[in-house]
Protein backbone atom coordinates (compact mmCIF):
# COMPACT_ATOMS: atom_id res chain seq x y z
CA UNK A 1 0.00 0.00 0.00
CA UNK A 2 1.92 3.62 -0.83
CA UNK A 3 3.37 5.29 -3.63
CA UNK A 4 3.25 5.10 -7.30
CA UNK A 5 4.23 6.84 -10.18
CA UNK A 6 5.98 6.90 -13.64
CA UNK A 7 9.96 6.78 -13.19
CA UNK A 8 12.00 8.54 -16.71
CA UNK A 9 15.48 7.01 -15.93
CA UNK A 10 18.36 8.43 -17.84
CA UNK A 11 19.72 6.46 -20.93
CA UNK A 12 22.67 8.09 -20.50
CA UNK A 13 24.78 7.49 -17.08
CA UNK A 14 27.13 9.30 -15.76
CA UNK A 15 26.03 12.83 -17.11
CA UNK A 16 23.35 15.27 -15.79
CA UNK A 17 19.89 15.62 -16.58
CA UNK A 18 21.13 18.81 -18.28
CA UNK A 19 22.65 16.81 -21.04
CA UNK A 20 20.54 13.22 -21.15
CA UNK A 21 18.93 13.45 -24.18
CA UNK A 22 16.63 9.93 -23.86
CA UNK A 23 14.46 8.58 -21.24
CA UNK A 24 12.92 4.62 -20.57
CA UNK A 25 9.96 4.72 -19.02
CA UNK A 26 8.99 2.28 -16.10
CA UNK A 27 6.93 1.88 -13.02
CA UNK A 28 7.85 3.13 -10.47
CA UNK A 29 6.96 3.81 -6.51
CA UNK A 30 8.73 1.92 -3.73
CA UNK A 31 6.00 -0.52 -2.32
CA UNK A 32 4.81 -1.15 -6.02
CA UNK A 33 8.52 -2.27 -7.00
CA UNK A 34 7.96 -4.27 -3.70
CA UNK A 35 4.79 -6.00 -4.90
CA UNK A 36 6.77 -6.64 -8.51
CA UNK A 37 9.55 -8.13 -7.01
CA UNK A 38 7.07 -10.39 -4.66
CA UNK A 39 5.56 -11.10 -7.96
CA UNK A 40 8.53 -12.17 -9.64
CA UNK A 41 9.41 -14.94 -7.44
CA UNK A 42 5.82 -16.47 -7.57
CA UNK A 43 3.88 -14.69 -4.98
CA UNK A 44 0.54 -13.22 -5.91
CA UNK A 45 0.22 -9.58 -5.08
CA UNK A 46 -1.93 -6.73 -5.35
CA UNK A 47 -1.38 -2.72 -4.81
CA UNK A 48 -3.93 -0.20 -2.51
CA UNK A 49 -2.91 2.89 -4.49
CA UNK A 50 -4.13 5.56 -6.75
CA UNK A 51 -2.95 7.37 -9.82
CA UNK A 52 -4.28 10.26 -11.53
CA UNK A 53 -6.88 10.03 -14.72
CA UNK A 54 -4.86 10.67 -17.33
CA UNK A 55 -2.18 8.50 -19.73
CA UNK A 56 0.23 7.59 -17.07
CA UNK A 57 -2.23 6.70 -14.71
CA UNK A 58 -3.51 4.20 -17.62
CA UNK A 59 -0.03 3.04 -18.54
CA UNK A 60 1.06 2.16 -14.68
CA UNK A 61 -2.68 0.12 -13.94
CA UNK A 62 -1.70 -1.91 -17.38
CA UNK A 63 2.05 -2.08 -16.51
CA UNK A 64 1.09 -3.48 -13.03
CA UNK A 65 -0.85 -6.08 -14.87
CA UNK A 66 1.69 -7.39 -16.86
CA UNK A 67 4.46 -7.69 -14.42
CA UNK A 68 2.18 -10.03 -12.57
CA UNK A 69 0.16 -7.75 -9.65
CA UNK A 70 -3.43 -7.21 -9.23
CA UNK A 71 -4.85 -3.61 -9.95
CA UNK A 72 -7.98 -4.08 -9.02
CA UNK A 73 -7.30 -1.79 -5.79
CA UNK A 74 -5.72 0.87 -7.96
CA UNK A 75 -7.96 3.82 -8.63
CA UNK A 76 -7.79 6.85 -10.57
CA UNK A 77 -8.07 10.64 -8.83
CA UNK A 78 -9.77 13.74 -10.88
CA UNK A 79 -7.74 16.64 -10.92
CA UNK A 80 -3.95 15.22 -9.91
CA UNK A 81 -1.58 14.14 -12.59
CA UNK A 82 0.07 11.09 -11.79
CA UNK A 83 3.54 11.45 -10.41
CA UNK A 84 6.67 11.47 -12.66
CA UNK A 85 10.24 10.64 -10.84
CA UNK A 86 13.61 11.37 -12.66
CA UNK A 87 16.80 10.29 -11.40
CA UNK A 88 20.77 11.02 -12.14
CA UNK A 89 23.00 7.77 -12.62
CA UNK A 90 26.34 8.25 -11.46
CA UNK A 91 27.73 4.79 -10.49
CA UNK A 92 28.68 3.33 -7.89
CA UNK A 93 27.03 5.28 -5.17
CA UNK A 94 25.28 8.83 -6.90
CA UNK A 95 21.62 8.92 -7.75
CA UNK A 96 19.79 12.18 -7.07
CA UNK A 97 15.80 11.82 -7.36
CA UNK A 98 13.45 14.44 -8.30
CA UNK A 99 9.77 13.90 -7.34
CA UNK A 100 7.08 15.27 -9.41
CA UNK A 101 3.84 15.02 -7.09
CA UNK A 102 2.62 18.36 -6.96
CA UNK A 103 -0.22 19.92 -6.20
CA UNK A 104 -0.44 16.67 -4.42
CA UNK A 105 0.39 13.04 -5.57
CA UNK A 106 -2.82 10.78 -5.70
CA UNK A 107 -1.71 8.16 -3.96
CA UNK A 108 -1.67 10.54 -0.88
CA UNK A 109 -5.80 10.80 -1.62
CA UNK A 110 -6.32 7.34 -0.69
CA UNK A 111 -9.01 7.32 2.09
CA UNK A 112 -9.87 4.75 5.24
CA UNK A 113 -13.73 4.72 4.42
CA UNK A 114 -12.92 3.26 0.60
CA UNK A 115 -10.08 0.78 1.81
CA UNK A 116 -11.16 -2.92 1.60
CA UNK A 117 -10.22 -3.20 5.03
CA UNK A 118 -10.95 -7.13 4.53
CA UNK A 119 -9.00 -7.88 2.05
CA UNK A 120 -5.72 -6.55 4.11
CA UNK A 121 -6.95 -8.17 7.28
CA UNK A 122 -7.00 -11.37 5.09
CA UNK A 123 -3.64 -10.87 3.36
CA UNK A 124 -0.63 -12.87 4.26
CA UNK A 125 1.52 -10.37 4.29
CA UNK A 126 1.35 -6.45 3.76
CA UNK A 127 3.52 -3.92 3.36
CA UNK A 128 3.23 -0.69 4.43
CA UNK A 129 5.24 2.50 4.12
CA UNK A 130 6.37 5.68 5.78
CA UNK A 131 5.55 8.24 2.81
CA UNK A 132 2.46 7.31 3.19
CA UNK A 133 2.17 8.90 6.32
CA UNK A 134 3.28 12.34 5.38
CA UNK A 135 -0.32 13.58 5.01
CA UNK A 136 -3.46 13.54 4.96
CA UNK A 137 -6.02 11.82 4.17
CA UNK A 138 -3.33 8.70 3.28
CA UNK A 139 -2.10 8.97 6.76
CA UNK A 140 -5.41 8.10 8.55
CA UNK A 141 -5.98 5.56 5.97
CA UNK A 142 -2.35 4.25 6.36
CA UNK A 143 -2.88 4.08 9.93
CA UNK A 144 -6.19 2.79 10.04
CA UNK A 145 -4.60 -0.42 7.59
CA UNK A 146 -2.46 -1.03 9.97
CA UNK A 147 -4.54 -1.07 12.52
CA UNK A 148 -6.80 -3.77 10.83
CA UNK A 149 -3.57 -5.98 10.76
CA UNK A 150 -4.46 -6.09 14.53
CA UNK A 151 -4.11 -9.79 16.73
CA UNK A 152 -3.17 -11.34 12.82
CA UNK A 153 -0.74 -14.21 13.17
CA UNK A 154 0.31 -12.82 9.60
CA UNK A 155 3.07 -10.20 8.60
CA UNK A 156 2.66 -6.72 8.91
CA UNK A 157 5.51 -5.08 7.53
CA UNK A 158 6.47 -1.30 7.94
CA UNK A 159 8.80 0.10 5.67
CA UNK A 160 10.81 3.68 6.87
CA UNK A 161 10.71 5.10 3.60
CA UNK A 162 12.07 7.96 4.42
CA UNK A 163 11.87 11.09 1.86
CA UNK A 164 13.00 14.21 3.70
CA UNK A 165 11.73 16.01 0.81
CA UNK A 166 7.85 14.82 1.57
CA UNK A 167 8.16 16.01 5.26
CA UNK A 168 8.58 19.31 7.48
CA UNK A 169 11.07 17.94 9.92
CA UNK A 170 12.35 14.31 10.79
CA UNK A 171 11.01 15.00 14.20
CA UNK A 172 7.25 14.97 12.46
CA UNK A 173 7.73 12.10 10.81
CA UNK A 174 9.29 10.06 14.37
CA UNK A 175 6.05 10.46 15.73
CA UNK A 176 3.44 8.79 12.68
CA UNK A 177 6.40 6.08 12.63
CA UNK A 178 6.01 5.41 16.54
CA UNK A 179 2.33 4.54 15.74
CA UNK A 180 2.63 2.59 12.94
CA UNK A 181 5.29 0.66 14.60
CA UNK A 182 2.76 -0.34 17.18
CA UNK A 183 1.11 -2.58 14.84
CA UNK A 184 3.71 -3.72 13.01
CA UNK A 185 5.29 -7.19 13.23
CA UNK A 186 8.05 -6.28 10.61
CA UNK A 187 10.57 -3.24 10.52
CA UNK A 188 12.47 -2.06 6.98
CA UNK A 189 14.94 0.98 6.85
CA UNK A 190 18.77 1.66 6.37
CA UNK A 191 20.86 4.05 8.97
CA UNK A 192 19.04 7.21 8.08
CA UNK A 193 15.51 6.06 8.46
CA UNK A 194 15.91 3.90 11.51
CA UNK A 195 17.11 7.15 12.96
CA UNK A 196 14.45 9.23 12.03
CA UNK A 197 12.24 6.21 13.51
CA UNK A 198 14.37 5.73 16.68
CA UNK A 199 17.02 8.80 16.96
CA UNK A 200 19.58 5.87 16.75
CA UNK A 201 22.38 5.29 14.22
CA UNK A 202 24.10 2.68 15.78
CA UNK A 203 22.65 -0.59 13.83
CA UNK A 204 22.19 -2.86 16.65
CA UNK A 205 20.88 0.26 19.28
CA UNK A 206 18.45 0.92 16.02
CA UNK A 207 17.53 -2.38 15.61
CA UNK A 208 16.80 -3.01 19.82
CA UNK A 209 15.15 0.44 19.14
CA UNK A 210 12.42 -0.96 16.59
CA UNK A 211 11.84 -3.95 18.67
CA UNK A 212 11.36 -2.06 21.80
CA UNK A 213 8.46 0.39 19.64
CA UNK A 214 6.62 -2.95 18.95
CA UNK A 215 7.97 -5.07 15.65
CA UNK A 216 9.29 -9.06 16.43
CA UNK A 217 11.85 -8.50 13.20
CA UNK A 218 14.08 -5.43 13.05
CA UNK A 219 16.17 -5.31 9.61
CA UNK A 220 18.90 -2.49 9.27
CA UNK A 221 20.02 -2.46 5.72
CA UNK A 222 23.93 -1.44 5.99
CA UNK A 223 24.79 -0.86 2.60
CA UNK A 224 28.24 -1.89 1.84
CA UNK A 225 28.28 -3.11 5.44
CA UNK A 226 25.39 -6.08 4.99
CA UNK A 227 21.94 -6.19 6.68
CA UNK A 228 21.78 -6.53 9.94
CA UNK A 229 18.40 -8.96 11.42
CA UNK A 230 17.23 -8.97 15.01
CA UNK A 231 14.19 -11.03 16.58
CA UNK A 232 12.21 -10.51 19.89
CA UNK A 233 12.99 -13.83 20.27
CA UNK A 234 16.76 -13.71 20.10
CA UNK A 235 17.51 -14.72 17.14
CA UNK A 236 20.38 -12.29 15.13
CA UNK A 237 21.58 -12.57 11.19
CA UNK A 238 24.15 -10.65 10.01
CA UNK A 239 24.99 -10.65 6.34
CA UNK A 240 27.58 -9.11 4.18
CA UNK A 241 26.41 -8.04 1.14
CA UNK A 242 26.82 -9.51 -2.80
CA UNK A 243 30.12 -7.74 -4.20
CA UNK A 244 28.05 -6.09 -7.57
CA UNK A 245 29.47 -3.58 -10.38
CA UNK A 246 26.53 -1.38 -9.32
CA UNK A 247 24.63 0.68 -12.54
CA UNK A 248 21.64 2.18 -10.14
CA UNK A 249 21.16 1.47 -7.00
CA UNK A 250 17.29 2.77 -6.80
CA UNK A 251 15.51 -0.46 -6.81
CA UNK A 252 18.15 -2.43 -4.97
CA UNK A 253 16.18 -1.91 -1.62
CA UNK A 254 12.59 -2.61 -3.25
CA UNK A 255 14.00 -6.15 -4.89
CA UNK A 256 15.21 -6.50 -1.20
CA UNK A 257 11.93 -5.98 -0.12
CA UNK A 258 9.98 -8.81 -2.67
CA UNK A 259 12.46 -10.93 -1.08
CA UNK A 260 12.37 -10.47 2.01
CA UNK A 261 8.35 -11.04 1.74
CA UNK A 262 9.03 -14.10 -0.10
CA UNK A 263 11.38 -15.67 2.38
CA UNK A 264 9.26 -14.91 5.56
CA UNK A 265 6.40 -16.53 3.64
CA UNK A 266 8.04 -19.12 2.64
CA UNK A 267 9.26 -19.75 6.62
CA UNK A 268 12.73 -19.75 5.96
CA UNK A 269 15.58 -19.06 8.94
CA UNK A 270 16.36 -15.91 9.36
CA UNK A 271 20.32 -15.92 8.00
CA UNK A 272 18.95 -17.44 4.78
CA UNK A 273 16.07 -15.22 4.08
CA UNK A 274 18.36 -12.24 4.35
CA UNK A 275 20.87 -13.71 1.71
CA UNK A 276 18.59 -14.91 -0.35
CA UNK A 277 17.16 -10.77 -0.15
CA UNK A 278 20.60 -9.02 -0.25
CA UNK A 279 21.06 -11.08 -3.46
CA UNK A 280 17.81 -10.48 -5.45
CA UNK A 281 19.05 -6.52 -4.42
CA UNK A 282 22.09 -6.62 -5.98
CA UNK A 283 20.85 -7.97 -9.30
CA UNK A 284 18.63 -4.59 -9.58
CA UNK A 285 21.36 -2.72 -8.50
CA UNK A 286 23.41 -4.30 -11.53
CA UNK A 287 20.81 -3.12 -13.79
CA UNK A 288 19.74 0.52 -15.21
CA UNK A 289 15.73 -0.39 -14.33
CA UNK A 290 14.06 -1.10 -11.15
CA UNK A 291 10.53 -2.85 -11.50
CA UNK A 292 11.36 -4.41 -15.06
CA UNK A 293 14.31 -5.39 -13.40
CA UNK A 294 13.03 -7.73 -10.35
CA UNK A 295 14.36 -11.08 -10.64
CA UNK A 296 13.38 -14.85 -11.05
CA UNK A 297 14.13 -17.46 -8.66
CA UNK A 298 16.20 -18.70 -10.82
CA UNK A 299 18.85 -15.62 -11.01
CA UNK A 300 18.33 -15.13 -7.35
CA UNK A 301 20.05 -18.89 -6.24
CA UNK A 302 22.38 -18.73 -9.04
CA UNK A 303 23.79 -15.64 -7.18
CA UNK A 304 23.58 -17.48 -3.83
CA UNK A 305 25.64 -20.69 -5.55
CA UNK A 306 28.17 -18.24 -6.25
CA UNK A 307 27.56 -17.10 -9.99
CA UNK A 308 28.26 -13.57 -10.62
CA UNK A 309 25.67 -10.63 -10.71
Amino acid sequence: MGRIGVDLYPLQTGVSLAKVSSFGKFLGGSPSNVAVAAARLGRRTAVVTRTGRDPFGEYLRTELGELGVDARWVTPVDGLPTPVTFCEVFPPDDFPLYFYRLPKAPDLELREGELDLAAIRAARIFWATGTGLCAEPSRGATLAALGARGGSSSFTVFDLDWRPMFWEAPDVARTYYREALRHATVAVGNIDECEVATGEREPRAAAEALLGAGVELAVVKQGPKGVLAVCRDGGVAEVPPVPVDVVNGLGAGDAFGGALCHGLLAGWELERVMRYANAAGAIVASRLACSSAMPYPAEVERVLEGGRV
